[in-house]
């Protein structure tokens, strides 16, 4: 019998969870370990944020379905590594409980693989001041978040109806290495078309704040698509998306405090400025989770398994940008120095940014963090619930499958704006995530066959099936493994 232990809940880890459970005979266990009892489908808190969804319809409690499916369940969040186990027990995690009876207690959980899927913490406390729901600005980045952020949208409108001046709303990243500028983007465009459906567009002007130096970088570096059948830079995308709908913008703004609705931040130039605002949605910084992990003598072993996020089977050498390639990218996600240790999704510490690393004359670092939220959480989770399966079914270690972000699509239906008849998206799919440059030399480092977008009506249809199949397909419904990550 194995004992698989998933630390998280959310894309990667319930979708490792759910691949184990339906292909491992119930010999052997499966148990999550998570602070969070509701599984969330995070790419709808956007719809939330505008008052448009509740939470209700993107979250479920995940204990019942566990319990439904033989999937064991801790509600509790990781303390500590220990990958070499003690005299007394296999490798463990120390573990303490935040609910019930047990809150406060830690226990040890020990595993015979160990996914971890915690994610990122949401580093709001790296730019001073950027408290969600306080101070007018506020954050899309959890369902509750989103929800109060909702309430202040509300807010917003209502004083816009009888103000006699322009109000400012400022939408993008809090930080200056913030990543998921995909998400403040559909933020924007839908707090737009909702401004414009309760008939105040014209009272409130709308700013587009980003750590990007151009447009549609999206921490990618930017892509060249093919949008009806022509060649087009994603930043010319982006600009004819913003310019239609009256949205201005600042580039390469590393915000590093705010304080009485107004961000401060500083350029690429190495200039001081401020950004008055009266509604705010930034992005925080995503960081490790700042965990610690001994080895049997309780020594400090912590940079075996962390570089901020967990080491995998990335190469971490430090080069110059011009010598980094798609090669520097794992593709099984496992720990080098503990083999039974995998870390998919944004767990795993990325060698290099995606982007070109720049700097302001102060030396202050503005540019974005890679993103590895959505689709490529899905698809490395599988595939470590994957390799998992094949080595215990076997008895001997299997890594057969593989999926590097160098090699790997997505595609992404930003929304923007909610309507049945009156909503929209942008659609992009992109291959691959990290760019090569040397196989596709002359196209941005992406097959243009495979890299393409596309606005309309249909982009908001699709957005909103893939809602009720994710979460048709997060509840384990008949036939759910179907449905692709």
């Amino acid at each position: 019998m194995s004992k698989i232990v998933i630390l998280g809940s959310g894309i990667a880890g319930h979708t490792a969870a759910s691949h184990l459970r339906r292909k491992l005979s119930k010999k052997h266990e499966v148990l999550v370990v998570s602070p969070n009892w509701n599984y969330q489908w995070i790419p709808s808190n956007i719809w939330v944020g505008i008052g448009r969804m509740q939470p209700e319809q993107i979250i479920f409690p995940l204990e019942p379905l566990y319990k439904k499916k033989g999937i064991n369940f801790k509600q509790a969040k990781v303390v500590s590594f220990h990958p070499e186990g003690d005299d007394s027990t296999l490798p463990y995690v120390v573990v303490e409980y935040v609910f019930g009876e047990q809150k406060g207690e830690t226990e040890k959980v020990a595993y015979d693989y160990l996914i971890n899927a915690t994610g990122p913490k949401l580093a709001f406390d790296l730019t001073e001041g950027l408290n969600p729901g306080t101070d007018d600005v506020y954050s899309v980045c959890t369902y509750d978040h989103a929800q109060h952020a909702a309430s202040g949208l509300e807010k917003l409108i209502e004083k816009a109806k009888n103000s006699s001046s322009k109000l400012k709303v400022l939408i993008g990243t809090g930080h200056a290495k913030a990543t998921c500028q995909g998400a403040a983007f559909e933020y924007i465009l839908n707090v737009e078309q909702e401004l414009r459906r309760r008939k105040v567009r014209d009272k409130v002007s709308i700013k587009w704040i980003t750590n990007e130096s151009t447009l549609g970088d999206f921490g990618m570096d930017g892509m060249l698509l093919s949008y009806q059948g022509k060649p087009m830079k994603s930043s010319d995308m982006v600009e004819m998306v913003f310019r239609d709908r009256e949205i201005e913008w600042i580039l390469g703004a590393g915000v590093n405090k705010i304080d009485q609705g107004k961000a401060f931040y500083e350029n690429l130039e190495g200039e001081k400025k401020t950004e008055e605002f009266d509604f705010a949605m930034l992005i925080p910084a995503f960081s490790g989770h700042g965990f610690k992990a001994y080895d049997q003598q309780g020594g400090d072993i912590t940079p075996k398994l962390f570089k901020g996020f967990m080491v995998v089977d990335a190469d971490y050498t430090v080069k110059p940008y011009e010598e980094w390639t798609v090669q520097d990218w794992p593709e099984t996600y496992q720990n080098p120095s503990y083999p039974n240790i995998f870390a998919p999704g944004i767990a795993f510490a990325p060698p290099h940014s995606i982007s070109r690393p720049r700097k302001s004359p102060n030396g202050t670092e503005i540019f974005p963090a890679p993103p590895r939220t959505g689709m490529p959480s899905g698809i490395t989770a599988k595939l470590v619930a994957d390799n998992i399966i094949d080595s215990i079914k076997s008895g001997k270690e299997s890594l057969h499958h593989r999926g590097s972000l160098g090699n790997m699509g997505a595609a992404c239906i930003a929304s923007a704006g909610y309507g049945l008849i009156t909503g929209s998206g942008v659609s992009i799919t992109t291959f691959p995530i990290v760019p090569d440059y040397k196989k596709y030399e002359k196209t941005g480092g992406r097959d243009i066959k495979k890299t393409f977008g596309d606005i309309g009506l249909a982009g908001h249809w699709v957005k909103l099936s893939l809602h009720y199949a994710f979460i048709y397909k997060a509840k384990m419904k008949p036939f759910w493994w179907l449905i692709p990550e």
